[in-house]
């Protein structure tokens, strides 16, 4: 991924080069490989570049052979291999980027071209072979990529896009984030969906509301999974997978290492082969047999990353799955007091004030610097699974199917505010690219037309069994699709596929949650707590630890624009959900393992 701003509409553009870079610069951590720059007739790009395809080449803002087209991207082409080829011989590519692929498809499909993208993806174009010129700007289906849209009431007919809220947070009186699934046009001032699956209006009730009646094809859904996995593995750098010990992380991780294994043969194979042709007879140079073991073990293995508390759940889990799988694993411990400390550059790279999305993303954030210093620039992750599958605890209270699914698309609909938000930007604050299989558009297709009876479930002393004995517990239909048949290599210890749900704040250890309240608790007086109405007129802060959160957020971004981007997550009271969004908080959590 990287970060691109865009300012269309300026009258003298060229006046505003060094603010707008100025402003870019803020984001610089997104992109730390380069910096490029484009001025138009009313346009000024800047683009922060983090290579991970076309390493080599494919500089940003990318310019079309006729110099008429400019375009910027945060985000990857996982099928631009086939799209290039669908647009003809006759186009001439200059890099080996993925993403230059989409300057021929506009000029091929105009702004349709939208559909035929499969990846995570934000981008700009600007047309200059029109009077006036033409911006296009796009967010992918789901919201995997972060984008931001402002307007300045001083720059009449201005339109601003950005990676980050925070590089034009101080330019813009008005900001959204741009809604995933969307493209902007100029042409008209237009924003129109582009994104409608056949599972899209099944969070509608009454007519216009679809629920889902397919089969619990669970052949389907674990290849189309493990498709998912394989695309994501397009990489020219150092990549690895985050690993909780849970079990969504856990199945990327499981496909991962195969896909690598297999790779990694592939290669051998291949220098094995032409190792032989290189020399006359048999063997190495020195007339010794070619060591076969010791060679493949020359080649990367799979890098597995976990963090956590002293003696955490996801510490102990992560360990025993990464030496199930043979990855090369490391594990970070951190502390609560290095958790609170990081606190506010964690908000200050989120941009919200949810405090659910804060409490997950101080750890992952953490991690993503050890990453980043071991030279790994991309990494796969586990989000969505939970959404799609209605993994969390409370989902347990659904008053039946239709209700069930209707949730699921809801939470879906809003990864963007969240789960991706998170995924994201604790990543890219160090400029590791973060890829998420599970929201992959052809497997979503597959996991979101299944009947939700199928999906829900039961916990506690009321929990079912299938014929196998296998617990009817949440995201079962998803674990029962890799418990393959003995005899089988299986994907996971029985121990991890079928380990409870743990929400990833929770998992690193329960103390951190523990921690960060004690602190807000310390730090927010009761007076101040109480006039809290009198502060904030909307979304005003229910508890102590959201208090001190939303206060240091409102001294990063003190302008209203920039706190109408934040959106926080409300359990479903209707429900029986607790206001406090840890797992823990749910009823069923310790009856599930056998201690209520």
């Amino acid at each position: 991924m990287c970060g691109i701003l865009a300012v269309h509409g300026l009258q003298k553009p060229t006046n505003d080069r060094a603010r707008f870079i100025a402003c870019s610069k803020r984001q610089r951590h997104r992109g730390p490989d380069w910096s490029g720059c484009y001025v138009g007739q009313q346009t000024i790009m800047v683009h922060e570049r983090l290579a991970i395809v076309g390493v080599d080449t494919g500089a940003q803002p990318l310019i079309s052979d006729d110099g008429k087209l400019i375009l910027a991207v945060n985000g990857e082409i996982y099928n631009h291999i086939a799209l290039r080829a669908s647009v003809g011989p006759e186009v001439k590519f200059k890099t080996h980027s993925d993403c230059e692929v989409i300057i021929p498809l506009y000029q091929k499909h105009g702004k349709d071209l939208c559909n035929l993208l499969d990846g995570m993806f934000s981008f700009v174009l600007l047309d200059e072979s029109v009077t006036p010129s033409r911006i296009i700007a796009a967010r992918d289906p789901i919201g995997i990529t972060t984008l931001y849209q402002g307007w300045d009431s001083k720059r009449p007919g201005a339109v601003f896009f950005s990676s980050e809220l925070k590089a034009i947070s101080d330019e813009c009186d008005k900001i959204i984030s741009f809604p995933p699934g969307h493209v902007y046009d100029s042409k008209d001032d237009t924003t129109t969906r582009y994104f409608n699956p056949s599972w899209w209006k099944g969070d509608f009730e009454g007519p216009d509301g679809t629920i889902p009646d397919g089969p619990a094809d669970l052949t389907r859904l674990r290849e189309s999974l493990e498709a998912a996995v394989r695309k994501r593995l397009m990489s020219e750098v150092p990549y690895g997978v985050l690993l909780s010990g849970g079990l969504d992380s856990s199945l990327i991780a499981s496909i991962a290492a195969r896909e690598t294994e297999k790779v990694a043969q592939a290669q051998f194979e291949l220098r094995k082969r032409k190792l032989q042709e290189s020399i006359s007879g048999p063997g190495s140079p020195t007339g010794q047999p070619i060591d076969e073991e010791a060679t493949l073990a020359a080649w990367p293995r799979l890098h597995s990353f976990s963090i956590g508390l002293e003696n955490s759940p996801d510490l102990l889990a992560a360990r025993k799955a990464a030496h199930f799988l043979g990855t090369v694993h490391h594990e970070y411990i951190f502390t609560v007091q290095e958790g609170l400390d990081a606190i506010p550059e964690v908000i200050h790279h989120l941009e919200t004030y949810d405090v659910t999305t804060v409490r997950a993303s101080t750890p992952m954030y953490l991690l993503s610097r050890k990453i980043k210093a071991m030279g790994v620039k991309m990494v796969l992750s586990g989000e969505g699974s939970d959404e799609v599958f209605g993994g969390y605890l409370y989902f347990h209270a659904a008053p039946d199917a239709p209700s069930f699914h209707q949730e699921c698309v809801r939470r879906v609909k809003n990864l963007h505010t969240s789960d991706c938000l998170r995924a994201n930007k604790s990543t890219m604050a160090w400029g590791l690219e973060a890829r998420v299989p599970f929201l992959d558009k052809a497997f979503l297709e597959v996991a979101m037309n299944i009947d939700p009876k199928h999906k829900t479930f039961s916990k506690g002393k009321s929990q079912d069994v299938d014929e196998d004995g296998c617990p009817i517990m949440e995201k079962y239909i998803i674990r029962k699709a890799f418990d393959v048949p003995a005899g089988s290599k299986p994907y996971l210890p029985k121990s991890i596929l079928w380990r409870q749900k743990e929400q990833f704040s929770d998992g690193v250890g329960y103390s951190w949650i523990d921690g960060m309240k004690e602190h807000a608790a310390q730090a927010v007086s009761d007076e101040a707590f109480a006039a809290r109405h009198s502060r904030w007129t909307s979304d005003v802060p229910d508890t102590k630890e959201a208090y001190f959160i939303r206060d240091i957020f409102d001294g990063l971004f003190p302008t209203e624009a920039a706190a109408s981007t934040a959106v926080r997550w409300i359990p479903r009271g209707d429900w029986g959900c607790s206001s406090d969004p840890s797992g823990r908080s749910v009823s069923i959590h310790n009856a599930a393992y056998g201690t209520d």
